[in-house]
C-alpha cells in the first residue's frame, strides 16, 4: 500500500508542476471541456489493450486514463469545485454503502441479488438527496455505444423483474425479430427495414447479456478477425502482383478460408 501511495503522490505532484505557473503551456491551457476527447480516447485504448492481451500496453494505457482523472480533478480544484482526495472519498463511500453484504451484515444469495440491492440503494440515495425518483432504466448515458447501452438497459430492466425467463426464450425472440426483418425486406419501406433491424440488434444484445458475452466486445472481436483475414487476402494477392479490385470473388473467398484455417492452427 505504501508503494501505491508514494506513486500516487508522485503523479499528483507532477500534475501540480504541469499546471502551476511556469509549468507546461499546453497543460495550463486545458479545460474540463477540452479534455473530454482525450478521456474517451484513453478509455478506448485501455479496452483495446485488454482485448489484444498486451500486458505492457494495458499498464501504459491505464496510466494514461488515470492521468485524465488526476487532470480533471486538478482543474476542478482550481475552479473551487472539488479535489482528487474528494473524488477518492466519494467513490470509497459509495462502494461501502452499496456493498452492505461486504461491509455490513447483509446476506445475499448471489450476484443477481447484489445488482437488485445496488439499484435499491441508489434509489434510496436519490430520495435522501431530495431528488425525484428516477426510472428503473435511467442513468445509462445516451452517448454510450448502442450495443453497450442496449445491454445496460436490459440489465436494469431485469433487475426489477422485467426480463425473459431464460436464454432460450431470448434466442426465440432473436429468431422472431429475424423473421420480421426478412418480411420487411420483401416490402418497399426502408423505414420499416431499419426499424426491424434495430429490433433484431436489440434482441441480440439482450441475448449477449444472458449468455454472458458482452455484445460490444463480441462485435469488436468479429471486426478484428475480419480485418486480419482481409489483410491476409490483400497480402497474398500482392504477392501475385494483384489487388482485390483485380481479383475474382472466388480467389478472395479461397484466401479468406485460408486465413480462417491459419487462425485455427494458431489457436
Amino acid at each position: 500500500m505504501r508503494e501505491a501511495e508514494q506513486a500516487m503522490r508522485r503523479l499528483l505532484e507532477i500534475m501540480d508542476k504541469l499546471r502551476d505557473p511556469g509549468g507546461c503551456p499546453w497543460d495550463r491551457e486545458q479545460t474540463l471541456r477540452t479534455l473530454t476527447p482525450y478521456l474517451l480516447e484513453e478509455a478506448h485504448e485501455v479496452i483495446e489493450a485488454i482485448e489484444v492481451g498486451d500486458v505492457a500496453h494495458h499498464k501504459e494505457e491505464l496510466g494514461d486514463l488515470l492521468f485524465q482523472v488526476v487532470f480533471q480533478a486538478r482543474i476542478a480544484r482550481e475552479e473551487g469545485k472539488f479535489d482528487f482526495a474528494q473524488v477518492c472519498d466519494s467513490i470509497s463511500d459509495k462502494l461501502t454503502r452499496r456493498h452492505p453484504h461486504v461491509f455490513s451484515d447483509v446476506e445475499v444469495s448471489g450476484s443477481k441479488e447484489v445488482v437488485k440491492n445496488w439499484e435499491r440503494i441508489k434509489a434510496d440515495e436519490r430520495k435522501q438527496k431530495g431528488q425525484a425518483p428516477r426510472s428503473a432504466i435511467g442513468g445509462v448515458p445516451v452517448s454510450l455505444p448502442a450495443l453497450v447501452r442496449a445491454e445496460r438497459l436490459t440489465e436494469k430492466a431485469g433487475a426489477v423483474g422485467f426480463d425473459w425467463p431464460d436464454a432460450k426464450s431470448v434466442l426465440a425472440k432473436v429468431r422472431e425479430e429475424l423473421d420480421e426483418l426478412a418480411e420487411a425486406m420483401e416490402g418497399d419501406s426502408a423505414e420499416r427495414v431499419e426499424h426491424e433491424l434495430g429490433d433484431l440488434l436489440f434482441a441480440v444484445a439482450n441475448l449477449g447479456r444472458w449468455v454472458k458475452a458482452h455484445p460490444e466486445e463480441a462485435l469488436r472481436g468479429s471486426l478484428r478477425r475480419f480485418e486480419s483475414r482481409f489483410h491476409h487476402i490483400e497480402n497474398k494477392l500482392a504477392e501475385r502482383g494483384k489487388s482485390p479490385r483485380e481479383s475474382t470473388l472466388s480467389e478472395m473467398d479461397a484466401l479468406w478460408e485460408d486465413a480462417k484455417e491459419m487462425e485455427k492452427s494458431a489457436n
